[in-house]
C-alpha cells in the first residue's frame, strides 16, 4: 500500500502519514551510513517529514540529516527543528529572541537548507514573555526562514496564551504542536487539545508512538541487553517507561496484532495514526529493518475497524 498524507491541521501543507525522526539516533546511536540508508529508503517509501532538534545529539544530528537530505529535492521534503535547548550560556536556553534566531541560524547551517518548514518550541519557556518568542516566530515567518511554527509538549492552556497573544498583535500563530502519544499516553492528544485542534486548526506531529519501545513486546521477558532501556544511560527512561501492569496490558494487546497478522508495533503504530488529530506519526529506527517494518504499518490501517478499535480500547481500559 502506498503512503498516504494528510494535512497539517489547517494549513494546507501535506505530511505522510508517517515520518522519520532522529532523537537518540543520528549523530549518537547511529552511524551515518546506516542513517543515510534509513532517509533514503523512508524518502523513497513516501515519507516527507524529517524531524529534528538543536538538542538531538548536540547538533550532530541535524549534521548528519543534512548530509543526507541535501542529496533530495528540496521542494520533495519538509525538515524541522526544535529551539530551547542550545548551550551552557545564559541565553543558550529557552525562548528569548537572541536564543530563538541563533537556534534559527545554526539549524539552516547544520541542516544545509534555507528554510525551516516547521519550526517548534521544544518546551515552554517561563522566564520568556510569549510575546516576545510569538513576535520573533512572526519574523522569522515574514523573513521567509520559517514556514510554520509550534510547539511541543505545551499544555492547551499555554497555547491559548500564544494565540490569543498573536490574535491581539496580528502575528502568525502556532499551527502544529508535538505531543507525546501512544496507547498509554493519550490525554494530551485526545482530550486537552480537542478544543484547539476545533477551533484553530491545530495540527500534531505525535511522538513515541511506541512508547520508547514498549509496544513492540520486546520487553515483555525482561530488558535485551541491545535495547536502549538496557544502557545505564537511559535509566531515568527505564523507569518512566517499564512497569508490570503496562507489560501484562502488553502481551493481551500482542494477541489482537497476532489475529491481525501483523506485528504489535505495526498494529500500535496504525493505532495512533487513525486518530483524526494527528497529523503525522514520528517514528524512529536504529536499524533498516526496523524501519522497514514501521512502515509497513501503512498497510495495516485499512484492518483497523471499528470492532478491532474496541477491541484495542477494552484492553487499555480493562
Amino acid at each position: 500500500m502506498d503512503m498516504t498524507y494528510q494535512r497539517l491541521g489547517a494549513s494546507g501543507l501535506k505530511l505522510s502519514t508517517f515520518s522519520l525522526g532522529s532523537w537518540a539516533t543520528y549523530g549518537a546511536q547511529v552511524d551515518e551510513s546506516t542513517a543515510k540508508d534509513c532517509v533514503l529508503h523512508a524518502y523513497e517509501a513516501g515519507v516527507n517529514f524529517f524531524d529534528s532538534a538543536e538538542v538531538y545529539a548536540q547538533g550532530q544530528a541535524e549534521i548528519v540529516l543534512g548530509r543526507i537530505l541535501c542529496q533530495l529535492p528540496r521542494e520533495q521534503y519538509i525538515v524541522s527543528s526544535k529551539v530551547f535547548w542550545g548551550g551552557d550560556g545564559p541565553n543558550d536556553v529557552g525562548l528569548n529572541r537572541k536564543h530563538v534566531v541563533a537556534a534559527c541560524h545554526g539549524a539552516l547551517r547544520r541542516l544545509q537548507v534555507e528554510y525551516l518548514d516547521l519550526y517548534f518550541c521544544h518546551r515552554p519557556d517561563p522566564d520568556t514573555p510569549v510575546e516576545e518568542t510569538a513576535r520573533t516566530m512572526d519574523r522569522l515567518i515574514r523573513q521567509g526562514k520559517v514556514l510554520y511554527w509550534g510547539t511541543s509538549e505545551w499544555t492547551a492552556d499555554q497555547l491559548q496564551e500564544a494565540y490569543d497573544v498573536c490574535e491581539k498583535y496580528g502575528l502568525e500563530r502556532p499551527q502544529m504542536e508535538q505531543p507525546q502519544y501512544h496507547m498509554f499516553c493519550r490525554d494530551r492528544v485526545e482530550t486537552e487539545l480537542a478544543g484547539h485542534v476545533k477551533k484553530y486548526g491545530l495540527g500534531t506531529t505525535t511522538w513515541s508512538p511506541l512508547a520508547s519501545g514498549l509496544l513492540t513486546g520486546k520487553y515483555n521477558d525482561g530488558i535485551p541487553e541491545d535495547s536502549r532501556l538496557g544502557s545505564a544511560d537511559w535509566a531515568w527512561l527505564k523507569d518512566l517507561v517499564l512497569d508490570d501492569e503496562k507489560i501484562a496490558t502488553t502481551r493481551k494487546l500482542a494477541a489482537v496484532s497476532k489475529d491481525l497478522g501483523c506485528t504489535l508495533a505495526q498494529m500500535s503504530l496504525a493505532w495512533t495514526a487513525k486518530h483524526p488529530h494527528v497529523s503525522t506519526v514520528i517514528t524512529g529506527a536504529s536499524r533498516l529493518s526496523q524501519l522497514k517494518e514501521n512502515l509497513q504499518s501503512i498497510a495495516i490501517m485499512d484492518q483497523m475497524d471499528d470492532s478491532v478499535m474496541a477491541r484495542i480500547e477494552g484492553i487499555l481500559k480493562a
